[in-house]
């Protein structure tokens, strides 16, 4: 993009620019996120960082759109707690009538402590078929694909930073927002809202 009009910039500026916007424009997207089906995929995948795997918690709903991704040390239920707890305070309007995850241990754990908790509905029906959860797994390897050529992160303060900014990106281009659909001018004017009130870059 900035070849395109005739600017050089370095590299690492723009790292240091996903570093410091990609967190806030996951912030100022959220607005406008809008509904998401009651029906929710949740998955994890791995992510290495600083020459190590991490884990990816990602949900989706069944038609694929975004509800919400945490990067964590290990795959328990320390970690599918808060990120299952973060999920529905964002879609607080839409909670989830059925949860369907793989066989990993952390989920049910962590679903059964927030419905004693509250915070989760006692008739959301936990499932773990499968073949429901091809869709998180099919996107899991389109989020690898943009991930690739960063060759890794160093750390999980920068590798979460990058995630955000990609999650976002992919989210627009992809019509999941409120007014925004798969069309370049709509992409071009959802950006600026997002992106209108930013302090110009050091």
């Amino acid at each position: 993009m900035m070849q395109e009009r005739g600017l050089e910039v370095d590299p690492s500026t723009i790292m240091r620019w996903v570093h410091r916007y990609a967190p806030e424009l996951e912030k100022r997207v959220r607005w406008y996120q809008g509904y998401r089906s009651t029906s929710w995929r949740v998955d994890e995948t791995y992510v290495k960082v600083g020459g190590k795997w991490k884990y990816l918690f990602r949900a989706v709903d069944k038609q694929g759109r975004l509800i919400d991704f945490m990067l964590s040390d290990r795959p328990n239920s320390s970690a599918a707690h808060p990120f299952l707890g973060k999920a529905l305070k964002i879609m607080r309007h839409w909670p989830p009538s059925s949860i369907t995850t793989d066989q990993l241990g952390s989920y049910p754990k962590a679903i059964g402590r927030l419905q004693r908790e509250g915070k989760l509905s006692g008739s959301t029906r936990h499932r773990t078929c499968k073949y429901l959860n091809n869709i998180i797994e099919a996107d899991h390897g389109a989020l690898k694909r943009v991930i690739r050529p960063t060759r890794g992160f160093q750390t999980m303060r920068t590798a979460a930073a990058t995630i955000k900014g990609f999650e976002v990106m992919r989210m627009i281009r992809r019509g999941h927002c409120l007014t925004c659909k798969p069309q370049v001018k709509d992409e071009i004017r959802l950006v600026n809202k997002l992106v209108d009130v930013f302090p110009l870059a050091a």
